[in-house]
C-alpha cells in the first residue's frame, strides 16, 4: 500500500459521514453526497439502438443558477493574451508508431464468428446488450462525476479513462467531459486522438463564469467524436501542476453542463487525487493484473473498509492485462478483491490497446469492447446511488 503524508487520514476527514466542510472549502466539493440541481440535463432517450452524433448545434444550453465556488479559491489574474495551441505528438515522433493492429488476430475473430454462427448465444448477446444500453442510457438530474486512479504509474488508468468516456459519449444523449486531471505528461489527449491543446484544467480555473452557456464553456475544450469534449491537464511540458482549489473549482463549476465526467486523476497519494476520491459519485482503481498488482491494490481495499461503506461500495477494480497470458489465476484475483466490498471487472489483453496510441473502438477486440460497456455500466450504477 502506498505510503504518503497520512493521505489515509485526509481521505478519512474528507468522506467521514455528517463531517462538517473544511475550513475555507466549498461545502458541496469534498462531501459524499452533492447538492442536486435544480433542472435535468436532459429528457429521458430512448434506450437502443445507440444515438447517432448530435450536430453542434444541438447541445443543450445550461441552465441559468451556478453553485458558488470554492470561497479558498483566489482566481488567477485574467489572460491578456490566449495561449499558443502545441500539438499533442511532435511531428517528428508521429512517423514513430506504425500503422494500427486490429486487437485481436484474424484466426481469432474467424473462430470466434463460426462459433457463435453455430452456437446459441446471439440471443443472449442481443439481450445482454440491450439491457447494458438501457442502463448506460438512464438520465440523470445532476451531473455524474467518475474518478479514475491508480496506486502506481502502468496500470492502463489513462486507457480505462478513455474508454469510460467514449462508452458514455457513445450512448447518452447528453454531453459527455473528460478531464486531465494528470498533468505531469499524461497521455489521455493522445489516447483520445486529440492533435492540438491549447486551454488547461489551471487555466479554465481562471476564466469559467456562472453566466456562461455550454457553448461558452467548449469553447475552451478539445472537441472529441459523439458529443464529447476533453480538458487537457497540461500542454506536454515538464513539471506542469495542478492544484487542488483549481480542480475543484473546475469540477464544482463544469458539473451543470456535462451529464458525466471522467477525470483521469493522479496516482495515489496525490493531494488531488485524494479530493476526487471524496467528491466523486463513482471511483475507478486500476490496477496490473499481477500478483504484485491484486496484492497492493488488496492492501488499499483492505484501508478502504474502514471508511464510510458507500466509498468501498462505489468503488469498481479494473484489473486490466498488459500482456498476453500473464499467468495469474484471475477468477480467484477478482473472488480475493471483492471479498472487501469493491465490485471488480476485468479488462483483457488487446492488441491494439497495447501499442499505446490513438483508440480506435472499430479496432477493439470483441472482448475487449464487451469488457469496457460492461465496465462503464457497472460505474454508471454506481454513480447513480450518490446523490
Amino acid at each position: 500500500m502506498p505510503n504518503g503524508d497520512n493521505w489515509q487520514g485526509d481521505v478519512l476527514r474528507d468522506l467521514r459521514a455528517g463531517a462538517a466542510p473544511r475550513p475555507g472549502a466549498d461545502p458541496a466539493v469534498p462531501q459524499p453526497q452533492p447538492q442536486p440541481q435544480p433542472q435535468p440535463h436532459q429528457p429521458e432517450a430512448a434506450p437502443v439502438p445507440p444515438r447517432q452524433p448530435a450536430p453542434a448545434t444541438a447541445y443543450p444550453q445550461a441552465p441559468a443558477a451556478a453553485r458558488p465556488a470554492p470561497a479558498a479559491y483566489r482566481p488567477a489574474a485574467p489572460r491578456t493574451t490566449t495561449p499558443d495551441s502545441r500539438p499533442v505528438l511532435d511531428k517528428q515522433l508521429a512517423g514513430v508508431g506504425r500503422r494500427p493492429r486490429h486487437g485481436e488476430a484474424l484466426a481469432a475473430r474467424a473462430v470466434r464468428a463460426l462459433r457463435r454462427t453455430v452456437s446459441s448465444s446471439a440471443a443472449r448477446e442481443v439481450a445482454e446488450t440491450t439491457r447494458t444500453a438501457e442502463l448506460l442510457q438512464q438520465p440523470v438530474t445532476t451531473g455524474r462525476q467518475i474518478a479514475v486512479t491508480s496506486i502506481r504509474g502502468g496500470a492502463g488508468k489513462s486507457t480505462v479513462a478513455a474508454l469510460l468516456g467514449l462508452t458514455y459519449a457513445h450512448y447518452r444523449q447528453d454531453p459527455v467531459l473528460l478531464v486531465e486531471a494528470d498533468p505531469a505528461l499524461g497521455s489521455l489527449p493522445l489516447r483520445l486522438g486529440a492533435e492540438t491543446l491549447r486551454w488547461t484544467t489551471g487555466d479554465l480555473a481562471g476564466i469559467v463564469e456562472p453566466q456562461m452557456s455550454l457553448l461558452d464553456v467548449t469553447g475552451y475544450l478539445v472537441q472529441l467524436p459523439d458529443n464529447a469534449w476533453l480538458l487537457p491537464g497540461s500542454q506536454g511540458r515538464i513539471g506542469a501542476m495542478l492544484d487542488t482549489p483549481a480542480y475543484e473549482r473546475v469540477m464544482v463549476s463544469l458539473r451543470r453542463y456535462f451529464g458525466v465526467t471522467v477525470a483521469d486523476c493522479e496516482t495515489l497519494p496525490a493531494e488531488v487525487a485524494r479530493v476526487a476520491l471524496s467528491a466523486a459519485q463513482a471511483r475507478v482503481l486500476t490496477a496490473p493484473a499481477t500478483l504484485e498488482g491484486v496484492a497492493s491494490t488488496h492492501a488499499v481495499l483492505t484501508w478502504m473498509q474502514g471508511l464510510p461503506p458507500h466509498i468501498i461500495a462505489g468503488t469498481v477494480v479494473v484489473l486490466t492485462e498488459l500482456v498476453p497470458h500473464s499467468g495469474l489465476d484471475l477468477d480467484r484475483a477478482r473472488e480475493q478483491l471483492a471479498a472487501t466490498g469493491a465490485s471488480v471487472r476485468h479488462l483483457p489483453y488487446d492488441r491494439h490497446l497495447a501499442a499505446g496510441g490513438t483508440i480506435r473502438t472499430e479496432l477493439l477486440a470483441q472482448p475487449t469492447r464487451q469488457a469496457a460497456t460492461r465496465i462503464a455500466a457497472e460505474v454508471f450504477r454506481l454513480s447513480q446511488q450518490r446523490r
